[in-house]
């Protein structure tokens, strides 16, 4: 276990004017928290947080990221808080040692959410200082690291969420050595045949072309030592699970793998990068379509080399990356590569005294993302689209200004649109790639310019979600959906309340729920109205809360027994009716009912199975959780709902001549056994601008088939010409309309 004097030596040799009294003071706190603590590999607990740190020297770290990497299980794990921390290290060192505190279990309810949760805690802290990402890349490395001690499914389990989760964030910060790393030690517990296998396969093939690599190296070496530029060339080989993914993703086999091995060129300035390119190219065949300049367009994690594909010495493919000594650093080490924090001067150096001196593309998008996915999602969406966000590969499209927008590959326009921003997404309604009109679902490529067609009219349906890809876009089109269907609701909820409230004698204003929210067990008043709305709260309860000396003395809740007794009636022509004992009955009038235009209205609506028409009496039924189902007033389901006087709605229709829409409604026809009498039905139906949404067979006999239809027509009068023509078919015996 490395000593006190050593962790401080290490961090000497790359920061000479090292904090040494912050080091020795949280080495000795934690090493005296942890206590006698045991790892289950039987090493001290302690041996676990110093390895974190030594990590973090390998990447040049600062003092006060050493401290927390020595701190960061002691909240969590021992007798610990927040407040002691900060009094002995600072707030600065307290707020990003607790951000690396998990959740306690006490407050979860799965594993599931307990790792969404946790998670959206960890990244809520990076998002404020990018150190708690460093350390928690570090304390997960060496949790890998020593993972074999673990039990079978612990170990599993934490294998899988490293490669979903960590691996990629790592990748997406520019650590590439880190990912890399995760990478091989998860697919190691999650896939230990095929790592071995390929590890096996991996070992042989770098014995058999040592030869060839080592020619290689030289040959180019040599190129570049006659072109005048000062480079070091390498060859490297590729991971297990490198080969392992392209394999799965490109269907090869291991023998059909062309690019195991590649070669970085490092040089020392840009320029030098273009003149071993230029040299390179000008000696051997560049590969068509293999060739990316990543130091004029950098990728997102800020990622900036060049790559290409050369038929090199003996005609075989050389894979080539060329970059400086400094964007191989950041390659290699990404954020942590960056002088993101500069020393601040603080004078009793407890929290370090750093301060962020600038922003790199990748924390930035960091930034961005999480505060995109931390708006509201349920934790399980949360970890989706956390997920969906980490993919690797990219393209690259432009707006019609030029802007750069990185994409993850197979993303649609509609990603292309929430990337740009949340607005011009929720208003999208067509695309233009490259100046041609295109399906919103086409697949973006490398160059793309993409311009969004907007309309303000515009609501993202529902469907989207299962074409997006990345999360940002499918967390914003369910909220936009929620938000719909919540409003709908709502506005559904205002009109119950209204007529439940007029009915009553009083009138009904939103302002009137403020004082009364607790005791309907709802926060804000929207979501009284969509409950009202959903049928999930009775309105009659709402006007008890409000006016809490209100009496109902109009209906009783026994109907079986008053409609026995003539008290009231529940329908009639009009759609319900009232009778109150000693007052005649009264019918509600028809401008207090609620307009019903069809299923593509302002509220949540939809019909009975039997379907109704305009023209047809109508009434509503409040079903919980969905909204308003129409029957037609002679319908002998509504007795279903006799014993539930609260859940009836009167209705009028309210068709608008401008929307054309059609409406259900169901027949039976009895038509005569013979070749050619569905086809002359059809035909009937289609003569009469009729739709058939549904057919099925009622019963057969040897001279008679009835068969029941579901048909969408625009209203009574058609429908009855309709059943006129269809009994004067030859082939027709009888056609009736079905009612319940």
């Amino acid at each position: 276990m490395m000593r006190q004097y050593e962790l401080v030596e290490r961090v000497q040799r790359y920061k000479p004017d090292v904090n040494e009294a912050l080091l020795n003071k949280a080495y000795v706190y934690a090493m005296q928290k942890h206590g006698h603590q045991r790892r289950a590999s039987g090493d001290p607990y302690f041996s676990h947080p110093l390895e974190v740190a030594a990590i973090l020297t390998d990447m040049h770290m600062d003092e006060a990221t050493i401290a927390v990497a020595l701190l960061h299980d002691t909240i969590e794990d021992t007798t610990a808080t927040r407040q002691e921390i900060d009094a002995l290290f600072g707030p600065d060192l307290g707020h990003l040692v607790e951000g690396l505190t998990k959740l306690k279990k006490i407050d979860l309810v799965s594993k599931k959410v307990e790792q969404a949760e946790n998670l959206r805690k960890l990244l809520l802290a990076i998002a404020q200082d990018v150190r708690v990402l460093l350390v928690k890349l570090a304390d997960r490395m060496h949790n890998m690291r020593t993972l074999d001690h673990m039990a079978p499914e612990k170990r599993l389990r934490i294998a899988e969420e490293t490669m979903d989760i960590y691996a990629p964030l790592a990748g997406r910060m520019g650590m590439q050595g880190v990912r890399e790393e995760l990478e091989e030690l998860a697919f190691r517990h999650i896939n230990p045949e095929a790592f071995q296998t390929l590890t096996n396969k991996l070992a042989e093939v770098f014995e058999k072309n040592k030869t060839t690599l080592s020619d290689i190296e030289a040959s180019l070496s040599r190129l570049l030592e006659k072109a005048n530029v000062k480079a070091s060339v390498k060859s490297r080989q590729k991971k297990a699970w490198s080969v392992f993914r392209k394999m799965e993703t490109k269907a090869l086999s291991f023998d059909q793998m062309s690019d195991i091995f590649g070669f970085r060129v490092l040089v020392d300035t840009v320029d030098d990068c273009y003149r071993v390119l230029g040299a390179v190219h000008t000696t051997w065949s560049m590969v068509p379509g293999r060739f990316k300049d990543y130091i004029s367009t950098p990728k997102q994690n800020d990622y900036r080399s060049i790559h290409t594909t050369i038929v090199g010495p003996s005609n075989q493919r050389v894979e080539l990356q060329i970059r400086t000594q400094e964007m191989n650093k950041i390659a290699e080490y990404g954020v942590a590569a960056h002088a993101i924090y500069k020393d601040g001067g603080n004078r009793n150096g407890a929290s370090g005294g750093h301060g962020v001196s600038k922003d790199t593309n990748a924390y930035a998008w960091l930034r961005r993302t999480i505060e995109s996915l931390a708006e509201g999602d349920s934790p399980e969406d949360f970890l989706e689209n956390t997920k969906l966000e980490l993919f690797q590969d990219q393209v690259f499209c432009f707006t019609p200004k030029g802007k750069l927008i990185a994409l993850p590959r197979g993303a649609t326009p509609i990603d292309f649109a929430y990337a740009v921003h949340t607005e011009v997404g929720d208003t999208c309604v067509g695309v233009k790639v490259n100046g041609h009109v295109m399906p919103l679902v086409t697949e973006l490529k490398n160059g793309d310019e993409v311009e969004i067609i907007r309309s303000k009219a515009q609501v993202p349906p529902a469907a989207w979600e299962s074409v997006v890809v990345t999360g940002k876009a499918r967390a914003a089109i369910r909220r936009a959906t929620k938000n719909a269907i919540r409003k709908q609701y709502s506005g559904l909820g205002i009109r119950i309340l209204e007529r439940a409230f007029e009915r009553s004698g009083k009138q009904f204003t939103r302002d009137q729920l403020k004082p009364v929210l607790h005791r309907l067990g709802h926060k804000d008043i929207d979501d009284v109205l969509a409950a009202v709305g959903r049928g999930e709260l009775p309105s009659h309860d709402v006007l008890k809360a409000v006016f809490p000396d209100f009496k109902d003395e109009r209906v009783s809740l026994n109907p079986p027994r008053q409609r026995e007794e003539g008290w009231f009636n529940l329908r009639n022509a009009a759609g319900m009716l009232f009778q109150v004992p000693g007052k005649s009955t009264r019918k509600a009038p028809s401008n207090g009912a609620l307009p019903i235009r069809g299923v593509q209205g302002d509220l949540p609506v939809r019909f009975a199975p039997e379907g109704a028409v305009p023209g047809d009496r109508i009434v509503g039924i409040l079903e919980p959780g969905q909204g308003i189902t129409i029957y037609p007033i002679q319908s002998p389901s509504l007795t279903a709902f006799d014993d539930h006087p609260e859940r009836w709605i009167d209705v009028r229709w309210d068709i608008d001549e401008a929307t054309a829409e059609r409406f259900p409604a169901r027949i039976a026809v009895t038509t005569i056994n013979a070749p050619g009498s569905l086809a002359e039905i059809a035909g009937v139906v289609a003569a009469n601008d009729a739709n058939i949404h549904n057919l099925s067979m009622i019963s057969t006999a040897p001279d008679f088939t009835e068969m029941m239809f579901d048909l969408e027509v625009w209203d009574l009068k058609h429908l009855s010409r309709l059943l006129s023509q269809l009994k004067d078919a030859s082939s027709v015996s009888d056609a009736r309309r079905v009612n319940g």
